[in-house]
Protein backbone atom coordinates (compact mmCIF):
# COMPACT_ATOMS: atom_id res chain seq x y z
CA UNK A 1 0.00 0.00 0.00
CA UNK A 2 2.80 2.17 0.58
CA UNK A 3 4.09 2.26 -3.30
CA UNK A 4 0.77 3.02 -4.24
CA UNK A 5 0.93 6.60 -6.20
CA UNK A 6 -1.65 8.99 -4.25
CA UNK A 7 -3.35 9.74 -7.70
CA UNK A 8 -4.31 5.97 -7.60
CA UNK A 9 -5.34 6.47 -4.05
CA UNK A 10 -7.70 9.50 -4.77
CA UNK A 11 -9.22 7.08 -7.47
CA UNK A 12 -10.01 4.16 -4.97
CA UNK A 13 -11.41 7.26 -2.31
CA UNK A 14 -13.78 7.87 -5.44
CA UNK A 15 -15.22 4.82 -6.08
CA UNK A 16 -16.02 4.47 -2.44
CA UNK A 17 -19.58 6.05 -2.74
CA UNK A 18 -20.67 7.90 0.45
CA UNK A 19 -18.50 10.94 1.66
CA UNK A 20 -19.04 9.54 5.23
CA UNK A 21 -16.95 6.34 3.95
CA UNK A 22 -14.75 8.58 2.16
CA UNK A 23 -14.07 10.52 5.03
CA UNK A 24 -13.48 7.29 7.44
CA UNK A 25 -10.73 6.15 4.25
CA UNK A 26 -8.86 9.03 4.23
CA UNK A 27 -8.27 8.88 8.08
CA UNK A 28 -5.66 6.05 7.24
CA UNK A 29 -2.55 7.95 7.39
CA UNK A 30 -0.90 10.95 5.78
CA UNK A 31 -0.41 10.03 2.22
CA UNK A 32 -4.28 8.69 1.98
CA UNK A 33 -5.14 12.68 3.61
CA UNK A 34 -3.23 14.27 0.30
CA UNK A 35 -4.97 12.03 -1.60
CA UNK A 36 -8.24 13.36 -0.37
CA UNK A 37 -7.37 16.78 -0.21
CA UNK A 38 -5.59 16.85 -3.89
CA UNK A 39 -6.64 13.63 -5.64
CA UNK A 40 -10.67 13.41 -4.88
CA UNK A 41 -13.04 13.91 -7.86
CA UNK A 42 -15.96 12.38 -6.62
CA UNK A 43 -17.84 12.72 -3.29
CA UNK A 44 -21.74 12.18 -2.64
CA UNK A 45 -23.85 13.28 -0.06
CA UNK A 46 -27.07 11.29 0.31
CA UNK A 47 -29.44 10.86 3.13
CA UNK A 48 -30.47 7.10 2.83
CA UNK A 49 -26.73 6.62 3.03
CA UNK A 50 -26.09 7.22 6.95
CA UNK A 51 -29.16 7.93 9.21
CA UNK A 52 -26.91 10.15 11.10
CA UNK A 53 -28.03 12.80 8.53
CA UNK A 54 -31.53 12.98 10.04
CA UNK A 55 -30.35 13.43 13.13
CA UNK A 56 -28.36 16.64 12.65
CA UNK A 57 -29.90 20.07 12.88
CA UNK A 58 -30.02 21.92 9.10
CA UNK A 59 -27.48 24.22 10.52
CA UNK A 60 -25.30 21.53 11.52
CA UNK A 61 -25.70 19.76 8.33
CA UNK A 62 -24.70 22.51 6.16
CA UNK A 63 -21.31 23.25 8.30
CA UNK A 64 -20.51 19.05 8.07
CA UNK A 65 -21.18 19.72 3.74
CA UNK A 66 -19.22 22.54 3.48
CA UNK A 67 -16.32 21.61 5.52
CA UNK A 68 -16.23 18.18 3.22
CA UNK A 69 -16.46 19.55 0.07
CA UNK A 70 -13.87 22.89 1.08
CA UNK A 71 -10.87 20.68 1.68
CA UNK A 72 -11.46 18.89 -2.08
CA UNK A 73 -9.48 20.89 -4.56
CA UNK A 74 -10.91 19.44 -7.98
CA UNK A 75 -13.95 17.81 -7.36
CA UNK A 76 -15.38 16.21 -10.80
CA UNK A 77 -18.64 14.59 -9.95
CA UNK A 78 -20.71 16.14 -7.02
CA UNK A 79 -24.06 14.53 -5.39
CA UNK A 80 -26.14 16.19 -3.31
CA UNK A 81 -29.56 13.96 -2.99
CA UNK A 82 -31.19 15.62 0.44
CA UNK A 83 -34.52 16.23 -0.20
CA UNK A 84 -36.14 14.34 2.55
CA UNK A 85 -34.03 16.25 5.47
CA UNK A 86 -36.01 19.56 5.41
CA UNK A 87 -34.66 23.01 3.42
CA UNK A 88 -31.33 24.03 3.08
CA UNK A 89 -30.37 28.11 3.38
CA UNK A 90 -29.82 29.36 0.12
CA UNK A 91 -25.89 30.69 1.11
CA UNK A 92 -24.02 27.35 1.98
CA UNK A 93 -25.56 25.62 -1.39
CA UNK A 94 -24.83 28.65 -3.79
CA UNK A 95 -20.81 28.41 -1.48
CA UNK A 96 -21.18 24.55 -2.89
CA UNK A 97 -21.59 25.65 -6.30
CA UNK A 98 -19.49 27.76 -6.74
CA UNK A 99 -16.45 26.51 -5.51
CA UNK A 100 -16.59 23.03 -7.26
CA UNK A 101 -18.25 24.65 -10.94
CA UNK A 102 -14.61 25.32 -12.41
CA UNK A 103 -13.89 21.22 -12.36
CA UNK A 104 -16.95 20.01 -11.81
CA UNK A 105 -18.24 17.75 -15.14
CA UNK A 106 -21.44 16.08 -13.11
CA UNK A 107 -23.70 17.14 -10.82
CA UNK A 108 -26.53 15.34 -9.08
CA UNK A 109 -29.02 18.21 -7.20
CA UNK A 110 -31.94 17.11 -5.23
CA UNK A 111 -32.09 19.27 -2.57
CA UNK A 112 -34.81 21.68 -1.24
CA UNK A 113 -33.80 25.22 -0.22
CA UNK A 114 -35.88 28.29 1.41
CA UNK A 115 -35.53 30.23 -2.07
CA UNK A 116 -35.37 28.48 -4.94
CA UNK A 117 -31.65 28.68 -6.87
CA UNK A 118 -30.90 29.27 -10.63
CA UNK A 119 -28.83 26.45 -11.12
CA UNK A 120 -28.39 27.70 -14.51
CA UNK A 121 -26.74 31.08 -13.61
CA UNK A 122 -24.77 29.36 -11.22
CA UNK A 123 -23.53 26.60 -13.32
CA UNK A 124 -23.67 28.15 -16.82
CA UNK A 125 -20.14 28.56 -18.89
CA UNK A 126 -18.86 25.99 -17.29
CA UNK A 127 -17.29 22.21 -17.94
CA UNK A 128 -20.33 20.38 -16.82
CA UNK A 129 -20.87 17.20 -19.04
CA UNK A 130 -23.94 15.61 -17.42
CA UNK A 131 -26.45 17.59 -15.17
CA UNK A 132 -29.60 15.73 -13.05
CA UNK A 133 -31.92 17.87 -11.59
CA UNK A 134 -34.82 17.15 -9.25
CA UNK A 135 -37.49 19.52 -7.38
CA UNK A 136 -36.29 22.68 -8.39
CA UNK A 137 -38.04 25.54 -10.03
CA UNK A 138 -35.94 26.79 -14.01
CA UNK A 139 -37.02 30.32 -15.18
CA UNK A 140 -35.78 32.96 -17.08
CA UNK A 141 -33.64 31.00 -19.33
CA UNK A 142 -30.94 32.84 -21.53
CA UNK A 143 -29.34 30.95 -24.00
CA UNK A 144 -27.39 34.46 -25.04
CA UNK A 145 -25.46 33.96 -21.27
CA UNK A 146 -26.36 30.72 -19.63
CA UNK A 147 -24.87 28.05 -22.47
CA UNK A 148 -23.87 24.90 -20.85
CA UNK A 149 -21.64 24.24 -24.13
CA UNK A 150 -20.30 20.74 -22.66
CA UNK A 151 -23.39 19.37 -21.69
CA UNK A 152 -24.14 16.07 -23.12
CA UNK A 153 -26.84 14.49 -20.45
CA UNK A 154 -29.65 16.48 -18.82
CA UNK A 155 -32.51 15.04 -16.59
CA UNK A 156 -35.07 16.86 -15.14
CA UNK A 157 -37.33 15.22 -12.38
CA UNK A 158 -40.35 17.08 -10.43
CA UNK A 159 -38.75 20.12 -12.23
CA UNK A 160 -41.11 22.95 -12.38
CA UNK A 161 -40.36 24.46 -15.87
CA UNK A 162 -42.45 26.41 -18.88
CA UNK A 163 -42.77 25.25 -21.90
CA UNK A 164 -40.48 28.27 -23.02
CA UNK A 165 -38.35 27.87 -21.03
CA UNK A 166 -37.24 24.62 -21.62
CA UNK A 167 -36.86 24.89 -25.33
CA UNK A 168 -34.95 27.53 -24.78
CA UNK A 169 -32.32 24.92 -22.30
CA UNK A 170 -32.46 22.81 -25.40
CA UNK A 171 -31.11 26.00 -26.98
CA UNK A 172 -28.50 26.62 -24.89
CA UNK A 173 -27.24 23.00 -24.98
CA UNK A 174 -25.76 22.65 -28.21
CA UNK A 175 -24.01 19.05 -27.42
CA UNK A 176 -26.54 17.56 -25.77
CA UNK A 177 -27.14 13.91 -26.74
CA UNK A 178 -29.71 12.19 -23.70
CA UNK A 179 -32.61 14.21 -22.55
CA UNK A 180 -34.80 12.48 -19.21
CA UNK A 181 -38.26 14.50 -18.27
CA UNK A 182 -39.49 12.62 -15.41
CA UNK A 183 -42.64 14.03 -14.16
CA UNK A 184 -41.92 17.71 -14.63
CA UNK A 185 -44.43 20.40 -13.30
CA UNK A 186 -44.68 22.48 -16.65
CA UNK A 187 -46.76 25.30 -17.11
CA UNK A 188 -49.11 26.15 -19.94
CA UNK A 189 -50.46 29.35 -21.28
CA UNK A 190 -51.83 28.04 -24.38
CA UNK A 191 -54.98 25.71 -25.10
CA UNK A 192 -54.39 23.47 -26.45
CA UNK A 193 -51.69 22.88 -24.72
CA UNK A 194 -48.97 21.80 -27.13
CA UNK A 195 -44.99 21.00 -26.62
CA UNK A 196 -42.21 21.91 -29.41
CA UNK A 197 -39.05 20.66 -28.85
CA UNK A 198 -36.00 20.54 -31.13
CA UNK A 199 -32.64 19.43 -31.18
CA UNK A 200 -29.93 18.79 -33.71
CA UNK A 201 -27.60 17.04 -30.99
CA UNK A 202 -30.25 14.72 -29.04
CA UNK A 203 -29.92 10.83 -29.63
CA UNK A 204 -31.67 9.69 -26.56
CA UNK A 205 -34.82 11.02 -24.78
CA UNK A 206 -36.94 9.12 -22.43
CA UNK A 207 -40.44 11.44 -21.48
CA UNK A 208 -42.30 10.08 -18.10
CA UNK A 209 -45.70 11.20 -17.01
CA UNK A 210 -46.42 14.27 -19.26
CA UNK A 211 -49.75 15.25 -20.53
CA UNK A 212 -49.84 17.52 -23.38
CA UNK A 213 -52.57 18.09 -26.44
CA UNK A 214 -49.20 17.96 -29.15
CA UNK A 215 -46.01 16.98 -28.39
CA UNK A 216 -44.09 17.84 -31.35
CA UNK A 217 -39.77 16.56 -31.30
CA UNK A 218 -37.71 17.93 -33.55
CA UNK A 219 -34.54 15.86 -33.44
CA UNK A 220 -32.84 14.61 -36.70
CA UNK A 221 -30.15 12.52 -35.30
CA UNK A 222 -32.96 10.78 -32.55
CA UNK A 223 -31.62 6.73 -32.04
CA UNK A 224 -33.64 6.12 -28.46
CA UNK A 225 -37.66 7.33 -27.57
CA UNK A 226 -39.24 6.11 -24.51
CA UNK A 227 -42.79 7.40 -23.69
CA UNK A 228 -43.97 5.76 -19.93
CA UNK A 229 -47.32 7.02 -18.47
CA UNK A 230 -48.03 9.56 -20.53
CA UNK A 231 -51.66 11.04 -22.45
CA UNK A 232 -51.50 12.78 -25.72
CA UNK A 233 -53.36 13.26 -28.55
CA UNK A 234 -50.95 13.58 -30.75
CA UNK A 235 -46.63 12.62 -30.66
CA UNK A 236 -44.84 13.65 -33.37
CA UNK A 237 -41.53 12.89 -34.47
CA UNK A 238 -39.74 14.59 -37.04
CA UNK A 239 -36.03 13.52 -38.04
CA UNK A 240 -34.06 11.70 -40.55
CA UNK A 241 -34.66 8.18 -39.87
CA UNK A 242 -31.80 7.79 -37.28
CA UNK A 243 -34.43 6.41 -34.62
CA UNK A 244 -33.13 2.70 -34.22
CA UNK A 245 -35.21 1.96 -30.67
CA UNK A 246 -38.89 2.51 -29.85
CA UNK A 247 -40.45 1.81 -26.31
CA UNK A 248 -43.81 2.69 -25.42
CA UNK A 249 -45.53 1.77 -22.04
CA UNK A 250 -48.45 2.81 -20.65
CA UNK A 251 -49.08 5.33 -23.04
CA UNK A 252 -52.77 7.27 -24.26
CA UNK A 253 -52.27 8.70 -27.62
CA UNK A 254 -55.02 8.94 -30.53
CA UNK A 255 -52.35 9.66 -33.28
CA UNK A 256 -48.82 8.73 -33.21
CA UNK A 257 -46.05 9.47 -36.27
CA UNK A 258 -42.70 8.74 -35.55
CA UNK A 259 -42.07 9.46 -39.23
CA UNK A 260 -41.73 7.60 -42.52
CA UNK A 261 -38.18 7.03 -42.76
CA UNK A 262 -38.10 4.03 -39.92
CA UNK A 263 -35.57 1.76 -41.98
CA UNK A 264 -32.94 1.79 -38.90
CA UNK A 265 -35.43 0.68 -36.45
CA UNK A 266 -34.06 -2.55 -34.69
CA UNK A 267 -35.99 -2.61 -30.88
CA UNK A 268 -39.68 -2.14 -30.81
CA UNK A 269 -41.16 -2.53 -26.98
CA UNK A 270 -44.54 -1.86 -26.81
CA UNK A 271 -46.51 -2.73 -23.67
CA UNK A 272 -49.77 -1.81 -21.97
CA UNK A 273 -50.55 0.30 -24.73
CA UNK A 274 -54.11 0.78 -26.88
CA UNK A 275 -53.14 0.41 -30.46
CA UNK A 276 -54.83 -0.09 -33.59
CA UNK A 277 -52.61 -3.03 -34.68
CA UNK A 278 -52.97 -2.33 -38.97
CA UNK A 279 -52.06 1.05 -38.80
CA UNK A 280 -48.86 0.73 -36.11
CA UNK A 281 -47.92 -2.71 -38.22
CA UNK A 282 -48.19 -1.02 -41.54
CA UNK A 283 -45.71 2.28 -39.62
CA UNK A 284 -43.09 -0.37 -38.38
CA UNK A 285 -43.39 -2.57 -41.07
CA UNK A 286 -40.15 -0.67 -43.34
CA UNK A 287 -37.84 -1.73 -40.34
CA UNK A 288 -36.50 -4.48 -42.51
CA UNK A 289 -33.83 -4.54 -39.73
CA UNK A 290 -35.72 -5.21 -36.89
CA UNK A 291 -34.14 -7.63 -34.25
CA UNK A 292 -36.45 -7.10 -31.29
CA UNK A 293 -39.88 -6.99 -31.24
CA UNK A 294 -42.14 -7.08 -27.52
CA UNK A 295 -46.27 -6.57 -27.85
CA UNK A 296 -46.99 -6.94 -24.02
CA UNK A 297 -50.31 -6.15 -22.43
CA UNK A 298 -51.05 -4.72 -25.48
CA UNK A 299 -55.03 -3.43 -25.64
CA UNK A 300 -56.51 -3.12 -29.49
CA UNK A 301 -58.63 -0.59 -30.34
CA UNK A 302 -60.42 -3.18 -32.73
CA UNK A 303 -61.72 -6.09 -31.31
CA UNK A 304 -61.40 -8.01 -34.64
CA UNK A 305 -57.54 -7.04 -34.85
CA UNK A 306 -55.48 -9.77 -34.75
CA UNK A 307 -51.69 -10.00 -35.41
CA UNK A 308 -50.65 -11.57 -38.15
CA UNK A 309 -47.58 -13.46 -37.37
CA UNK A 310 -46.82 -14.19 -40.98
CA UNK A 311 -46.29 -10.45 -41.84
CA UNK A 312 -44.47 -10.33 -38.61
CA UNK A 313 -42.42 -13.13 -40.28
CA UNK A 314 -42.17 -11.73 -43.59
CA UNK A 315 -41.41 -7.57 -42.43
CA UNK A 316 -39.12 -8.60 -40.19
CA UNK A 317 -36.46 -11.45 -41.39
CA UNK A 318 -34.14 -10.35 -38.45
CA UNK A 319 -36.14 -10.95 -35.90
CA UNK A 320 -33.82 -12.43 -32.82
CA UNK A 321 -35.83 -11.75 -29.79
CA UNK A 322 -39.64 -12.03 -29.97
CA UNK A 323 -41.91 -11.22 -27.08
CA UNK A 324 -45.68 -11.75 -26.88
CA UNK A 325 -47.86 -11.68 -23.74
CA UNK A 326 -51.27 -14.25 -24.28
CA UNK A 327 -54.80 -12.42 -24.85
CA UNK A 328 -57.62 -14.16 -25.25
CA UNK A 329 -60.86 -12.33 -25.32
CA UNK A 330 -64.53 -13.13 -26.00
CA UNK A 331 -63.25 -16.88 -27.57
CA UNK A 332 -60.88 -14.90 -30.27
CA UNK A 333 -56.55 -14.73 -29.64
CA UNK A 334 -55.37 -11.85 -31.01
CA UNK A 335 -52.26 -13.22 -32.23
CA UNK A 336 -53.16 -15.68 -35.05
CA UNK A 337 -51.35 -18.93 -35.97
CA UNK A 338 -52.51 -18.62 -39.58
CA UNK A 339 -49.99 -20.00 -42.44
CA UNK A 340 -46.69 -21.67 -42.19
CA UNK A 341 -44.93 -18.98 -41.65
CA UNK A 342 -41.60 -19.83 -39.98
CA UNK A 343 -38.78 -17.19 -37.44
CA UNK A 344 -35.65 -18.39 -38.70
CA UNK A 345 -33.55 -16.45 -36.77
CA UNK A 346 -35.66 -16.42 -33.61
CA UNK A 347 -32.72 -17.20 -30.78
CA UNK A 348 -34.99 -16.10 -27.70
CA UNK A 349 -38.73 -16.40 -27.22
CA UNK A 350 -40.69 -14.69 -24.32
CA UNK A 351 -44.47 -15.98 -23.83
CA UNK A 352 -46.81 -14.55 -21.15
CA UNK A 353 -50.07 -15.11 -19.51
CA UNK A 354 -52.25 -13.17 -17.58
CA UNK A 355 -55.21 -15.43 -17.44
CA UNK A 356 -54.10 -18.91 -17.93
CA UNK A 357 -55.92 -21.53 -20.00
CA UNK A 358 -55.56 -24.86 -21.58
CA UNK A 359 -55.52 -22.87 -25.02
CA UNK A 360 -52.24 -21.30 -23.80
CA UNK A 361 -50.09 -24.39 -24.16
CA UNK A 362 -51.46 -25.02 -28.06
CA UNK A 363 -50.04 -20.96 -28.43
CA UNK A 364 -46.59 -22.02 -26.68
CA UNK A 365 -46.37 -25.16 -28.98
CA UNK A 366 -47.34 -23.62 -32.07
CA UNK A 367 -44.56 -20.81 -31.71
CA UNK A 368 -42.05 -23.35 -30.63
CA UNK A 369 -42.49 -25.12 -33.90
CA UNK A 370 -42.08 -21.50 -36.01
CA UNK A 371 -38.98 -21.02 -34.35
CA UNK A 372 -36.38 -23.58 -35.43
CA UNK A 373 -33.23 -22.18 -34.69
CA UNK A 374 -34.43 -21.33 -31.05
CA UNK A 375 -32.07 -21.43 -27.84
CA UNK A 376 -34.10 -19.65 -25.32
CA UNK A 377 -37.70 -20.09 -24.23
CA UNK A 378 -38.93 -17.70 -20.95
CA UNK A 379 -42.71 -18.22 -19.93
CA UNK A 380 -44.33 -15.16 -17.84
CA UNK A 381 -46.96 -15.80 -15.83
CA UNK A 382 -49.04 -14.17 -12.95
CA UNK A 383 -49.90 -16.31 -9.62
CA UNK A 384 -52.16 -14.58 -7.31
CA UNK A 385 -51.62 -15.13 -3.63
CA UNK A 386 -54.76 -17.52 -3.06
CA UNK A 387 -55.61 -19.68 -5.54
CA UNK A 388 -58.88 -22.17 -5.42
CA UNK A 389 -58.30 -26.10 -5.94
CA UNK A 390 -59.16 -25.68 -9.21
CA UNK A 391 -56.90 -23.11 -10.16
CA UNK A 392 -53.87 -25.32 -8.48
CA UNK A 393 -54.87 -28.11 -10.86
CA UNK A 394 -54.40 -25.87 -13.75
CA UNK A 395 -51.50 -24.64 -13.09
CA UNK A 396 -49.97 -28.30 -12.28
CA UNK A 397 -51.28 -29.37 -15.47
CA UNK A 398 -49.55 -26.41 -17.40
CA UNK A 399 -46.05 -27.36 -15.72
CA UNK A 400 -46.30 -30.77 -16.39
CA UNK A 401 -47.64 -30.00 -20.35
CA UNK A 402 -44.80 -28.06 -20.40
CA UNK A 403 -42.10 -30.02 -19.35
CA UNK A 404 -43.43 -32.79 -21.65
CA UNK A 405 -43.59 -30.45 -24.55
CA UNK A 406 -40.12 -29.56 -23.99
CA UNK A 407 -38.66 -32.66 -23.99
CA UNK A 408 -39.37 -32.05 -27.83
CA UNK A 409 -36.79 -29.45 -27.60
CA UNK A 410 -34.12 -30.52 -25.36
CA UNK A 411 -32.01 -27.88 -26.82
CA UNK A 412 -33.97 -25.02 -25.96
CA UNK A 413 -33.30 -23.52 -22.35
CA UNK A 414 -36.71 -22.71 -20.72
CA UNK A 415 -36.92 -20.24 -17.92
CA UNK A 416 -40.24 -19.45 -15.99
CA UNK A 417 -40.43 -15.90 -14.67
CA UNK A 418 -44.04 -15.74 -12.20
CA UNK A 419 -45.41 -12.37 -10.68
Amino acid sequence: MESLPVEVIGNILSRLGPARDVLIASATCRKWREAWRNHLYALSFNSNDWPGYHDLTMCGLEILITQTIFQTRGLQCLSIVMDDVGEFSVAPVIAWLMYTRDTLRELFYNIRTTTNINILEKCGRQKLEFVALAHNAITGVEPSFQKFPSLRSLSLCHVSISVLDLSLLLTACPKLECLALSNPDIAISDAPATMELRSSSLKDIYVEAINFDKFILEADRLEYLHLKDCIFELFELIGKGTLTILKIDDVSVLHLDIGDNIENLEVVDVSHFTIMWPKFCHMISRSSKLRRLRLWGVVFDDEDDIVDLKTISACFPQLSHLSLSYDLRDGVLHYGSQGSSHFKNVVVLELGWTVISDLFLDWVAGLLERCPGLKKLVIYGVVSGTKTLEECHILANFTSSIVQLMRKYMHVEVQFEYE
